[in-house]
């Protein structure tokens, strides 16, 4: 805790640990720790560093971790084989794709199985350890826009945020014969494979897919299984977005994440049952929060796993988004849910379980996320912080759906400080208990944060998502005024005279909608932002099927246009006096940077004060896991904004 007065290079210090992997027999956990270095340690150049994330792989059987892989190459996706003495894993180096390796536990170097021009993913043995299946483009490589070429697009889908450009042919399904020391592409599909699983007999996959690109663009997937030696088949008539799939220990019966047709992006994620003859029901029936983590925390680079996991015939093992938090549950075949590992102050952002072990992610708001192995953490990783961290204060609110809830992260003293409402993204996802950099470095240079999960947050139940359907601006807007009001009368020391607002993606749209309808802010920083509702269907990623889920409208109706256009903070730019900050990143497809180019345009035309700062190479990612450079030029400049603007 040396610095008092940290900034944002402060990053520069942290090591992020992703990808948890438990042994076998429950008593090891593999996983990825990614730390910031200098691109090249033998060319320092003190007038442009160049700090990067180096990834390798760590190793713990319940003491404190050990590095296991070194060089320069970034280590990923460690993999353990059905006999825990091997360990598959992913290393990029030397500019190319990461490619598979094998690492004997019991001594000797990492040998490389692939040399492909594209790189390797999603690595499974099969549960008898023979094969070693993964997905991967093989040498299919794209020169064109290297070339100068013309690109012709035909398919509905044809870029995706942190993909840029997708390939004209999906990723192949491959499997090695790890006994023969055969490589085989195994199937080659004419839609892309999202996820696939082993069967427990070894005999073959089930894989996640579409049964055609405009099927998938509006995330319509079924399952599919695939045997060793023949053609795959469809198995069910699911009609919707599956997230990942467990089969059961039995081989008849499988369980997904996903939602049941028919229910789009507000819905929870849910657990349901598909049993042998077709015939489904949701498993987690009485338990009204969403599978999987959805508290964003910024501290999160690399693979974050959290996938359920059978501990026995009749008992599954998931994590859910509750309030602010995420913790591990139980659920039985009669549909019985219980807490295996919960505490309401902590979030599990990722585990995985065998052999009666669990090995998992654990942090805190206040806490640096940690690894721990059955009960014991094997990392030491808050004490690399470089200044005192602070502890939030639960705020809460009342509407017309019951309380709900913020926090407030005050700076040392007793002085007046500066405020900060900051809103998620999303909208379906949550502030909570998750460890955040940028909202403790805010506080320790003199700011007052202010976060809060208003109507559309996931861990509220489906009633408290579903009451912003069709009203993006109206629940939500009522919500986080209330709530920022709350701090303002709960904490006087909040100078609610020298105030910001600033958000992220819908939490972008969500700052542009407020400054076109109120001037209490002095400033605003809008990020990955949305402008125009009516463009950004047409341009995003997701924006084919996202309004129709959102709102109920799409961009391509003539009778929908007008109704999108007055949810569009474009529509009210005229009102807008705060001085603005945009942040956007030229990779973005989810929020493309056409919008944050609008809202600039039309702030220009108005002679409101605004500053637009755009980030080369980065995605939608930027704030999370963008380049660690390019993360602290970000935060400077939020930090400069805030200066001019709140501390005159």
């Amino acid at each position: 805790m040396s610095n008092p007065i940290p900034g944002p290079d402060s990053l520069l210090a942290l090591a992020f640990p992703s990808d948890p992997q438990i042994s076998p027999d429950g008593q090891r956990v593999a996983f990825v720790l990614a730390r910031v270095e200098e691109e090249d340690p033998q060319k320092p150049d003190k007038e442009f560093a160049k700090p990067r994330y180096k990834t390798h792989l760590w190793l713990s059987g319940g003491g404190p971790a050990t590095q296991l892989t070194q060089g320069e190459g970034r280590d990923s996706s460690p993999r353990w084989s059905p006999d825990g003495g091997t360990l598959a894993f992913v290393r990029a180096s030397n500019g190319r794709g990461g490619q598979l390796h094998l690492l004997p536990l019991g001594g000797g170097e990492a040998r490389r199985v692939t040399e492909f021009k594209g790189a390797v993913q999603d690595l499974q043995f099969s549960p008898d350890g023979r094969y070693l299946a993964f997905l991967s483009a093989g040498d299919d490589e794209d020169r064109r826009d290297e070339r100068g070429e013309s690109r012709v697009i035909t398919q509905p889908r044809y870029r995706f945020n942190g993909r840029d450009w997708l390939p004209e042919r999906p990723a192949r399904l491959w499997h090695y014969d790890v006994q023969a020391d055969k490589l085989s592409e195994w199937h080659a599909p004419e839609i892309e494979i999202t996820g696939y699983v082993w069967q427990p007999d070894s005999g073959g996959v089930l894989f996640i897919s579409s049964a055609d690109e405009m099927k998938a663009v509006q995330w319509q997937q079924e399952i599919y299984r695939l045997p060793l030696d023949g053609s795959p088949t469809q198995i069910t008539q699911w009609n919707s977005a599956i997230g990942t799939l467990i089969p059961h220990p039995d081989g008849q019966r499988f369980v997904l994440v996903g939602r049941p047709e028919g229910k789009g992006s507000p819905e929870n994620s849910h657990l349901f049952l598909v049993e042998a003859d077709g015939k489904w029901r949701r498993l987690d029936g009485g338990h009204d929060h969403g599978v999987g983590n959805m508290v964003g925390g910024d501290c999160h680079v690399g693979a974050l796993p959290e996938k359920p996991v059978w501990l026995d015939d009749s008992t599954l093992l998931f994590s859910a988004t509750v309030r602010g938090s995420c913790g591990l549950f139980r659920v039985t075949l009669d549909g019985a849910v219980t807490a295996q590992d919960h505490d309401a102050q902590t979030v599990i952002p990722s585990f995985t379980a065998s052999g009666g072990g669990v090995a998992l992610i654990r942090e805190r708001a206040d806490r640096f996320p940690e690894v721990e192995l059955n009960g014991k953490a094997v990392t030491a990783l808050h004490d690399r912080l470089t200044f005192s961290i602070r502890t939030p204060e639960r705020v809460t609110f009342q509407n017309e759906l019951g309380e709900g809830e913020g926090w407030t992260l005050l700076p040392e003293g007793e002085a007046k400080v500066p405020s900060i409402l900051t809103i998620h993204g999303g909208p379906h996802t949550d502030y909570g208990h998750a460890f955040m950099h940028e909202f403790q470095l805010f506080a320790a240079r003199g700011y007052g944060v202010c976060y809060s999960n208003p109507r559309g947050s996931a861990g509220y139940g489906q009633a408290w998502v579903d009451d912003i359907h069709g009203r993006w601006g109206g629940p939500d807007m009522d919500d986080l005024i209330n709530f920022f009001d709350r701090c303002l009368e709960t904490y006087p020391r909040l100078d609610g005279g020298r105030s910001a607002v600033m958000g992220g993606s819908y939490g972008g749209f969500m700052t542009n909608w407020i400054t076109g309808h109120s001037d209490r802010f002095q400033a605003a920083i809008t990020d990955r932002s949305i402008c125009n509702l009516l463009s950004f269907g047409g341009t995003s990623d997701i924006g084919l099927r996202f309004w129709d889920d959102e709102l109920g409208l799409n961009f391509h109706r003539r009778a929908d246009a007008l109704k999108l256009w007055n949810l569009s903070p474009l529509q009210y730019v005229e009102d807008v006096k705060t001085p603005t900050l945009i942040v956007h990143s030229v990779l973005d497809h989810r929020c493309p940077v056409e919008q944050a180019e609008q809202w600039y345009a039309a702030l220009i035309l108005h002679g409101v004060p605004v500053r637009f700062v755009r980030f080369p190479e980065e995605n939608h990612e930027l704030s999370r896991a963008g380049r660690p450079d390019r993360r602290i030029k970000r935060l400077n400049e939020y930090l400069g904004w805030l200066e001019e603007w709140l501390k005159a």
